[in-house]
């Protein structure tokens, strides 16, 4: 069963963000959580490349 998030839902989850965390904290989490999916990328396509070279 596919999740569908409509805008309603979308604007109480951000609602409830900005409550649980703040205005102040939001663009560092924003900024953390870029970081983290960056460096998951660059593990995972440095993987890839070591066993093409094998």
């Amino acid at each position: 069963m596919p999740i569908k998030i409509g805008p309603t839902e979308l604007l109480i989850i951000i609602a409830l963000v900005t409550v649980i965390f703040g205005a102040r904290r939001i663009p560092q989490l924003g900024h953390a959580l870029g970081q983290a999916i960056r460096g998951f990328h660059q593990g995972v396509t440095g993987a890839r490349g070591d066993q093409d070279d094998e």
